[in-house]
């Protein structure tokens, strides 16, 4: 078992909390992905699992195991870094094989010239050569093997960093921001490697990002943090879906989400988007809304943008609400069709009234009973 569990894990930097009491149970086997923007502490709770850092109270365990005060290697845990932190002066091999020598070579044996004669030492370099192989192979590096780090490639150097973890065969794998350095096209690239090592090795994955998109496309659950709390945990389709906080909404999708103050609407459009009492926004995903002619919509407005995908057209409109002193920034995600917009055309907007999500000033999502109860 190599579930984890998190019990009001705090952390401050001085008098600057950076994680405020973080409960979190992570499933044995799991893909769960901590987004958030920076800054949010996401990669402080990776290093607190790690044994990085230490957090100031609450408690951490590792498949059952309470490991508060273990040190990393005592944890079985291995840590992907965002700049990969191989060693420029050591061939691909030597990297991969470093953990496992470190482990298991006294330190008589590590020593360069002492070590190569010492006695026992060679079945133990044939084993771990046959294990750092074997990896290599599976992640497709096993040419690679005498090349030194800077001579390979952004996404080569991340299945080097990747191989070197799994040669330990570690209960949890620990990823912080693993392919921020690498370009677009790698990035989606490596996403399906490291989701597919994943299905592969059955090993639990706690992976950091401030991409949504990664969060969203490789993730069995999500971990929303926002200021050093945790705000949702949920399948990726459900914090997409059904948000229960208002900055859960904004942060997850992309284009972002409309959100229209209750307060900008006459009775007419509130009506029309069955708003309900209590509500202080309401808001709809792109797709989540229709363009008709101008006295048709609900809302009505000027197109203000074009982005042409081929599959799907994003048209922006500055939207004029009866009570609102300036124009609200909406977004309509259409299909290809023979019609042409263009920047200035005047449009209507009708937003499906059943998929209209409802807030309170707090933020706080207004689920079906809470209205049925306003």
């Amino acid at each position: 078992m190599s579930g984890i569990a998190l019990s009001a894990v705090a952390k401050s930097h001085g008098a600057t909390p950076v994680l405020r009491g973080i409960s979190l149970d992570i499933r044995d086997g799991e893909f769960l992905t901590l987004v958030g923007p920076s800054g949010c502490g996401k990669s402080t709770l990776l290093r607190i699992i790690a044994g990085l850092d230490a957090q100031d109270s609450g408690a951490v365990v590792i498949g059952g195991r309470v490991v508060d005060g273990l040190r990393p290697k005592d944890r079985d845990v291995a840590m992907v870094f965002q700049a990969y932190a191989l060693y420029p002066h050591m061939s691909v091999f030597d990297n991969m094989a470093l953990p496992l020598r470190m482990r298991r070579l006294s330190g008589a044996q590590r020593l360069p010239l002492v070590g190569a004669l010492s006695p026992g030492r060679r079945p133990i370099e044939e084993g771990i050569r046959h294990e750092v192989e074997e990896t290599a192979a599976l992640l497709d590096i096993g040419h690679l093997l005498s090349r030194k780090p800077g001579q390979l490639s952004g996404g080569q150097r991340q299945r080097v960093a990747l191989g070197r973890a799994m040669v330990r065969h570690p209960a949890v794998f620990l990823m912080d921001e693993p392919l921020s350095n690498l370009d677009a096209k790698l990035r989606v690239q490596m996403r399906a490697e490291i989701t597919a090592l994943h299905r592969r090795l059955g090993s639990t994955f706690v992976f950091v990002t401030h991409d949504q998109a990664e969060a969203m496309t490789m993730s069995d659950r999500v971990a929303v943090m926002m200021a050093g709390e945790l705000i949702q945990v949920g399948a990726p389709d459900e914090l997409y879906a059904d948000p229960r906080d208002m900055r859960v909404a904004e942060f997850i999708g992309s284009p972002k989400i409309n959100v229209v103050p209750a307060a900008a609407l006459d009775q007419g459009t509130r009506a029309a988007m069955a708003a309900v009492p209590g509500a202080s926004a309401l808001a709809f995903r792109p797709e989540a809304a229709d363009i008709c002619a101008p006295a048709a919509g609900v809302l009505a407005g000027s197109i203000t943008g074009v982005e042409n995908l081929g599959a799907d057209i994003f048209l922006h409109v500055a939207a004029r609400p009866a009570h609102s002193q300036g124009a609200l920034p909406l977004i309509v995600r259409v299909a290809p069709s023979g019609r042409r917009f263009a920047v200035g055309d005047v449009v209507g907007v009708n937003p499906d009234p059943a998929r209209v999500l409802q807030f309170d000033a707090g933020g706080r999502r207004l689920k079906a009973r809470e209205r049925v109860a306003a």
